[in-house]
C-alpha cells in the first residue's frame, strides 16, 4: 500500500457544491467512521438525547438542543447517529469562502455553540428558505445569499469571545499562517514576518489572547495532526514523523511524549 492510499479517508461532495438535509432523514456523507471532510459542514442539532455527544480531533463534546457545530475541511470527526433531528448543511470550500467569514471559524475553533433566542428565531427562518431554494429552483446565487446571511448570524455567535477587538485579525490571521505553514516553519520568526511585527509583539498579542505562545500553537497543531493519523492507524510512526516535517523519527517521539506524556505507539493502542 503506498502513502497515498495510507491516509485518513477524506468524505467529498460528489455532485453538488451545496447540499442541504437533514439528521433523520439522511445525511450527505456517512458518519459511522472516523474520516475527514474536503468541505464545511454546519449542523444544527435541534432535538437530541440527554447522551448525544460527537467528537472532533479527539475530544468528546456533549450536544444539546439548539447547538450548532461547524466541521471544518480537514478536521477528523465522528459521531453515531441515533436518531437526533437537525439540519445539515454540506457546503464547498469555495462556496464557503464567499459566503462565511473562514477565518473566524478557524480561528474560533469548531466546536458546538448555542445561538441566542433572537438569532435562532433569525436562523430558523433563513434554514426554511434555503431549504424551500434547494428543493425548488436550486438557484445557487440565491442559496449563497441565505448563507451568507446564516454566516453572518453564526459568526456574531462565534466571536463572543474576551479577545481584545485590535488583535482579533492578528489572531485570525496567525492561525490560517500555522494551518498552511506548520510542517515547513516551526519558528516563531517566520510567522512574525509574515504579519510584519516583532517576535516578541506577536508573542505578547498571543498571551494576552490565548493565554500561550506562537511557538506552543505550532507544536498543538503538529500534536493535533499526529493524533489524528496515529488515530487512524494506516502509517508507521516513522513515516508520520517525516509527513509531518521531523527528520528523526525518534525526536518525533520525544516531541509528541514532551507535549500528551505518551509515546505514540503508546496513544495508538489507547485509540484502538
Amino acid at each position: 500500500m503506498n502513502s497515498s492510499e495510507k491516509n485518513i479517508p477524506v468524505h467529498n461532495l460528489v455532485s453538488e457544491e451545496f447540499q442541504v438535509n437533514t439528521l433523520e432523514n439522511g445525511h450527505p456523507e456517512n458518519f459511522e467512521d472516523i474520516h475527514r471532510h474536503n468541505f464545511f459542514e454546519i449542523i444544527w442539532f435541534k432535538e437530541v438525547h440527554t447522551d448525544s455527544s460527537l467528537e472532533l480531533d479527539f475530544e468528546s463534546y456533549p450536544v444539546k438542543n439548539n447547538q450548532i457545530c461547524i466541521i471544518v475541511p480537514g478536521q477528523v470527526f465522528n459521531m453515531k447517529l441515533r436518531k437526533e433531528k437537525g439540519s445539515v448543511l454540506a457546503i464547498s470550500k469555495e462556496i464557503f469562502k464567499e459566503a462565511c467569514d473562514t477565518e473566524v471559524v478557524l480561528a474560533n475553533g469548531a466546536r458546538p455553540f448555542f445561538l441566542d433566542e433572537e438569532s435562532s428565531e433569525t436562523g430558523n427562518m433563513l434554514i426554511s428558505m434555503i431549504k424551500q431554494e434547494y428543493l425548488g429552483s436550486g438557484r445557487v446565487e440565491i442559496l449563497k445569499a441565505y448563507l451568507r446571511a446564516f454566516c453572518l448570524i453564526i459568526t456574531d455567535q462565534i466571536t463572543m469571545q474576551n479577545t481584545e477587538e485590535d488583535d482579533k485579525p492578528r489572531i485570525q490571521q496567525l492561525v490560517a499562517l500555522i494551518e498552511e505553514h506548520y510542517i515547513t516553519q516551526k519558528n516563531t520568526d517566520f510567522y512574525a514576518e509574515q504579519l510584519k511585527i516583532s517576535a516578541h509583539h506577536l508573542n505578547d498579542i498571543v498571551r494576552i489572547s490565548r493565554g500561550t505562545t506562537v511557538k506552543k500553537m505550532i507544536a498543538q497543531r503538529l500534536i493535533l495532526e499526529a493524533k489524528r493519523e496515529l488515530s487512524f492507524g494506516a502509517l508507521t510512526v516513522k513515516e508520520i514523523a517525516f509527513k509531518l516535517g521531523f527528520g528523526d523519527a525518534s525526536y518525533f517521539s520525544r516531541f509528541f511524549k514532551k507535549h500528551t506524556r505518551q509515546n505514540p505507539d503508546g496513544f495508538r493502542d489507547g485509540k484502538g
